[in-house]
């Protein structure tokens, strides 16, 4: 039986180096909670130190929650001690953690572990890269997939538990329970037992205490191994469709920012259906902090509103909103949006409009500028001239509000500028930001695009009214 243990820890050892997890001069630091698991990790990455030069560090989570904790803990720091390993021990409030953040109390336990090993890590680092070991085995792979799976998830949660998540690490996920167990009875290193583990409080206990073993009796032998094979092989197909995946949001995504997201919905619609989810998955995940509040009714919404006609919104997790401007399809958190009051007009004299620039404004005498009868009044874009005579109260530089229209034709015949806007595909988060030249309701010009014909110059007019907005034409 000794060869049967010594095969054990070949195994982990093999597994470490196909799946690159330590290297020379590492630091590692370790999770023990005094379980098998983790009593059979820290003597095998002990063990393995004889061989690889890198540095161990374990670390003991006390949850402040089950009786037996002190015990649990004691233990730990004593075969750290004996192994001559550095222990550290960190006391959490899972309990309250849970309440103050609406966490189950597994959530914000494994939460307050990984804060726990991280703090340690970056601590003992000092500035140097560092990997977090855990001793998930393929037991635990197999109920996470099934777990995930009885709640609906795609790839990525039926993947299950990865061997490397960027610098987090799983050397005993080849292993079972059993060869754990065989590990280290075989070489007579005792462990401590979480009550907990016998509960049925917990999903995964559930699915470990009797779905698993009604699996392994009625279905067929060797569950765990099959599952953890079926695991291997979606994770893998995960990692292929990330790629593609991230192919495809290089080619639709016309831009992104701190908290907001922009598609080319042209380009995205030429997506494979199953790569148009993949790709909003993908922008709702860089928006939001955790993932497990996105669900598929979500996607589906956000692909049903790339295909609606006009300018559309939803409300979606963590404050987002999605709009659907025309050819885009813009994500978008809570944003600190400044105000735009309402700037009055000097004239002669000049002011600062917001996201436009300085405008200019005087007067000039019709016959100065248009001596000629029949001349034809110039069109610039930056520059423009009004009928003074025809203004009748006095100008502002505003946003826009119900009721402002402007006159498009000769005719005379009013729009509003909410009709013209949506005319003009003007993007619905822009709408609200625009300034607008405004004689009341009657709006004499939208910098950027029209001016209204009311109050456009001809041949009697008198006197002029110059706007000229500084660094156009």
């Amino acid at each position: 039986m000794k060869e049967k243990t010594e095969d054990i820890y070949v195994k982990v050892k093999k597994y470490i180096e196909e799946n690159k997890m330590i290297s020379m001069g590492d630091i590692i630091v370790m999770g023990v909670s005094g379980g098998a698991d983790s009593v059979c990790l820290l003597v095998m990455l002990w063990e393995l130190q004889k061989e690889m030069d890198f540095k161990l560090l374990a670390v003991h989570i006390h949850h402040g929650v089950r009786e037996d904790a002190d015990q649990d803990a004691d233990y730990t720091r004593q075969l750290c001690g004996k192994l001559e390993i550095p222990f550290f021990l960190k006391k959490v409030d899972m309990q309250g953690y849970a309440k103050e953040n609406g966490l189950s109390q597994e959530e914000a336990g494994r939460r307050l572990r990984y804060q726990a090993f991280e703090e340690t890590a970056v601590q003992a680092a000092d500035g140097c890269s560092y990997k977090i070991a855990v001793a998930h085995n393929n037991n635990d792979r197999a109920e996470t997939l099934l777990f995930n799976l009885f709640r609906g998830s795609g790839l990525k949660g039926l993947g299950s538990i990865r061997p490397v998540r960027e610098h987090i690490i799983r050397p005993l996920l080849c292993l079972d329970r059993a060869e754990i167990e065989t590990y280290l009875a075989k070489r007579n290193i005792g462990f401590c037992i979480d009550s907990t583990n016998n509960e049925d409080t917990y999903a995964r206990n559930r699915i470990r205490h009797h779905i698993i073993p009604f699996a392994e009796e009625q279905i067929c032998r060797n569950v765990m191994s099959h599952l953890g094979d079926t695991a291997d092989i979606l994770a893998e197909t995960e990692t292929f469709v990330q790629k593609q995946t991230e192919s495809a949001y290089k080619r639709c995504v016309i831009s992104t920012a701190q908290k907001e997201l922009a598609l080319d919905l042209n380009f995205f619609r030429a997506e494979d259906s199953y790569l148009q989810k993949a790709l909003l998955l993908r922008g709702m995940e860089q928006l939001t902090p955790y993932r497990k509040d996105i669900t598929r009714e979500h996607i589906e919404a956000l692909l049903k509103l790339t295909g609606k006609d006009g300018c559309k919104e939803i409300s979606l997790p963590y404050g987002l909103k999605a709009y659907k401007e025309y050819d885009k399809l813009i994500i978008r958190g809570e944003l600190d949006i400044p105000e735009c009051p309402p700037i009055s007009i000097p004239i002669p004299g000049e002011v600062t409009v917001p996201e436009l620039g300085v405008m200019t404004f005087k007067y000039l005498d019709g016959e100065e500028l248009f001596c000629k009868k029949g001349q034809i009044i110039p069109e610039k874009t930056y520059t423009k001239w009004f009928d003074c005579d025809k203004i009748t109260r006095n100008l502002l530089l505003r946003t826009r509000q119900a009721g402002d229209y402007l006159t498009i034709n000769t005719a005379m015949q009013k729009k509003s500028i909410k009709e013209y806007m949506v005319n003009e595909k003007i993007p619905k988060t822009q709408r609200e930001r625009i300034y607008l030249l405004a004689d009341g309701a009657h709006i004499l010009w939208i910098p950027g695009y029209r001016i209204s014909q009311y109050y456009k110059v001809d041949e009697s007019t008198r006197r002029i009214l110059q706007v000229q907005l500084r660094g156009g034409e």
